[in-house]
């Protein structure tokens, strides 16, 4: 949609084919309802790519600033939530309804319910798309159909299978922006936190976040876990933090102190949620009350909130994710245009490219900046 009003207001003859029986479904849904449509610390560093240089251009050249201003234009109210992230008031409709009305305004064709059963390369140049009501011949042809993630929203791989088609590489894909599983007998263990939430620093590699992080019936959810997911791989380790910023070792020693004789579950049930701290004090399997655990024991007690190394068995996939991960190699487009080097005419923006990006509105931002850049050529 922000590609095709750009187009239009250029005077291009543009049309959008959409499989969905309604415009913007994913917009929708997301933020709850209330559409996260960018973020205020909106950088190249909040996304992950083989080539995190690639979406440079676009966003330095339609940036959050843009689209606000946007929002604004149309007397859309909205309010920061949280690090940077800006929501409706209202509905995410008004978003849907603020860049139909723009398509309208520069005379842009959707066609929703359509199916495209397969694009052509024309000989004289140009793409024949072929659907059931019809031909549609064009001169530049664009790929915004995202990634698989949600497939009941109708997410597939259309846009990799056109990239393919045209020899463009491919990365990898995988579920981003998506909550962890555990094994059976990890779920069984930490059954009794189901639906317990913690601030927390989820952390792998160098990478860390710190925000709130859920235990579920399947494993862990949440903002810092969605965040940390998009960087874990499948036997990787990641570490938790349950109580950043607090020395628990000095806590757990003045509590010796002041309160010996109170069992350890009573005093860790002061800094953490009353299931997690009697887990742990369960697990810790020593002496009942806190005058009687050593140092070292201490230490371990530190350790298992502070340092919690867990290896997740998975994800939820890209049922429950929100991006996806990888898509088509940036190597293949022009960064200022976003048309593929070896296929001139041919576009790819928004999510179905390997530029993906944290929670907290990154993903909407990069769909306005990539489809804006292709919407000035195109």
């Amino acid at each position: 949609m922000m590609c095709a009003i750009e187009a239009g207001k250029r005077g291009r003859s543009v049309a959008i084919l959409d499989h969905s029986p309604s415009a913007g479904d994913k917009i929708r849904i997301s933020g709850g309802g209330r559409c996260n449509f960018t973020n205020t610390n909106t950088a190249p560093k909040n996304f992950l790519s083989q080539n995190p240089r690639f979406c440079i251009s676009a966003l330095s050249r339609y940036t959050q600033r843009d689209f606000i201003a946007l929002v604004e234009r149309h007397g859309i109210a909205y309010h920061e939530k949280t690090l940077g992230q800006l929501f409706c008031d209202g509905s995410s409709k008004q978003i849907i309804e603020m860049l139909v009305a723009e398509m309208r305004r520069h005379g842009v064709e959707m066609r929703l319910g359509t199916t495209v059963k397969r694009v052509e390369h024309r000989v004289d140049g140009g793409f024949r798309v072929a659907m059931p009501s019809g031909d549609v011949v064009c001169k530049s042809l664009v790929i915004a159909s995202g990634g698989k993630s949600i497939p009941k929203m109708g997410a597939t791989g259309f846009g990799y299978e056109i990239a393919s088609q045209f020899g463009l590489k491919l990365v990898e894909t995988r579920p981003g922006l998506v909550p962890l599983t555990f094994d059976p007998a990890m779920l069984e263990r930490l059954a009794p936190l189901s639906g317990i939430a913690v601030d927390a620093v989820a952390k792998h590699g160098k990478t860390s976040f710190s925000e709130a992080m859920l235990f579920t019936h399947r494993g862990l959810s949440g903002p810092a876990i969605l965040q940390i997911s998009s960087f874990w791989r499948e036997g990787d380790e990641i570490t938790l933090a349950m109580l950043p910023g607090t020395d628990v070792f000095a806590a757990l020693k003045t509590a010796k102190a002041d309160r010996g004789k109170q069992a350890l579950g009573t005093v860790l049930a002061t800094l953490l949620p009353k299931r997690l701290a009697q887990l742990i004090a369960e697990e810790e399997k020593g002496p009942g009350n806190l005058a009687d655990l050593s140092d070292k024991a201490l230490r371990r007690i530190e350790a298992a909130i502070n340092a919690w190394r867990v290896k997740p068995l998975g994800s939820e996939g890209y049922r429950t994710a929100e991006v996806t991960l990888g898509g088509v190699d940036t190597d293949e487009l022009d960064s200022k245009t976003m048309e593929a080097k070896q296929v001139p005419g041919l576009y790819f923006i928004g999510e179905v490219v390997d530029v993906t990006g944290w929670l907290g509105g990154y993903n909407f931002q990069w769909a306005w900046s990539s489809g804006w850049v292709a919407g000035q050529v195109a």
